[in-house]
């Protein structure tokens, strides 16, 4: 009966030691951390506080800036309620969402009456007769954003290039975004440019701690331009979503195809090349800062090892003198030796002293060089080794080839 209890209490105190795991580990954790149970909890409900606040109703306000059909400024920064947005333009909560949310992946979302834009500083609705631009609260991109608004409005009213009017929106929208990314870009170069030459002359530590952080600059620089090039290429892979962006034509009901949207893929294109060129050269800046850093450490071994010789040579001279003071200090104990009584005792215990240190500091310097030199010794004869067998197997090889080629000849004759 003890047996059979044992079996069924052992599952029992397992499954209470495994609910009692993730508390005590996280005791624990905070322990390390300093923090006690109901300092955690309290830590633990302000995250997520302030996660639910971030996701809040679509009841809330958005800021929005109003341009109708001809390019003229009909609202700016007016408050619309999110659900007005929504039944007005047909619009989901989800795709609002993705504009006030600050959101690092740029989209180019697709819908009935429009296209809603996500990309870097711009955030913007297109419809066939008009333009909303979201400015979310708490931007700091206001001085972009007037730039912005004002090459929109002169775009939406010249209509000389012969572009639909959501088109020429979409030009402006593209161009705003690539004038940003090639403005970051050339600021980045100067300042990677400008250190890099610095570095040159002096390698100073926080000069170095500097190209470690623009090198992070440039990676986070790097992965957006890659983003809006992936954005791009996915709007231009899907002929549906290319052929409803038409949205005049949609409009004035005129029937259009799947595969007709040449005029705007080869806009699209045109941004994406750009963009490519961008993300390339930033590639290229990127590169010269890795070689800079890796030439930089060399640098720095080589002096460190410098250092180490350095240190190991006043280790060696210093085991010579020491071999030396060793055989004067048998001579300086309390002991009758009755060399003293001799008149050439103490220049020959000096010159032997002497030449004993002098000939250990000599045969430890040797053995170092031996040592610095003993990595590459096996290398070269190896690869002389190597050589000399792939001379005499393309040789053999010739030579056979060449008695083949005069056998056959006999033969033909």
């Amino acid at each position: 009966m003890q047996g059979g209890t044992y079996v069924i209490q052992q599952p029992q105190q397992q499954a209470r030691q495994m609910m009692s795991w993730p508390g005590q580990g996280r005791s624990r954790n905070s322990s390390r951390i300093g923090l006690s149970d109901e300092e955690e909890e309290t830590a633990r409900s302000a995250i997520l506080e302030k996660a639910l606040k971030s996701r809040q109703p679509t009841d809330l306000l958005l800021r929005c800036t109003i341009l109708d059909g001809n390019g003229t400024v009909k609202t700016i920064s007016g408050r619309f309620k999110k659900s007005d947005l929504c039944t007005e333009h047909q619009l989901n909560p989800r795709d609002l969402r993705k504009i006030d949310v600050p959101n690092l992946v740029p989209t180019i979302l697709v819908r009935k009456d429009g296209f809603l834009i996500n990309i870097l500083h711009i955030r913007a609705l297109v419809k066939a007769d008009s333009v909303i631009l979201f400015d979310t609260y708490g931007s700091t991109e206001t001085r972009l954003h007037s730039i912005f608004l004002y090459h929109l409005e002169h775009n939406l009213r010249s209509k000389s290039s012969g572009l639909p009017y959501e088109f020429r929106a979409l030009d402006s929208i593209l161009l705003s975004v690539l004038s940003a990314l090639e403005a970051e870009m050339v600021l980045m170069r100067h300042l990677v440019g400008s250190l890099l030459s610095e570095l040159e002359d002096d390698i100073d530590r926080d000069k170095f701690k500097r190209v470690l952080h623009y090198s992070r600059r440039l990676m986070a620089f790097q992965n957006r331009g890659k983003l809006v090039q992936q954005a791009l290429e996915e709007v231009l892979e899907q002929d549906e979503d290319l052929a409803a962006m038409y949205l005049s034509d949609k409009k004035a009901g005129v029937p259009r195809s799947i595969s007709s949207h040449d005029e705007l893929e080869e806009l699209l294109e045109s941004f994406s090349k750009q963009v490519e060129e961008i993300v390339n050269e930033t590639d290229t800046t990127i590169s010269n800062v890795q070689s800079t850093q890796e030439i930089v450490e060399l640098i720095l071994d080589s002096n460190r090892n410098a250092l180490l010789a350095l240190d190991l040579k006043i280790s060696i001279a210093t085991m010579g003198i020491g071999f030396g003071a060793l055989i004067a200090g048998f001579f300086g104990m309390n002991l009758l030796s009755h060399m003293e009584e001799h008149s050439y005792a103490f220049p020959v215990v000096v010159g032997v002293a002497t030449v004993s240190g002098v000939v250990a500091s000599i045969m430890g310097l040797r053995t170092m060089q031996k040592i610095r030199r003993g990595g590459l010794g096996p290398t070269v004869q190896t690869q002389r080794t190597q050589k000399s067998r792939q001379q005499r197997f393309i040789g053999e090889r010739l030579a056979r080839l060449h008695s083949n080629t005069d056998h056959s000849r006999w033969m033909s004759q």
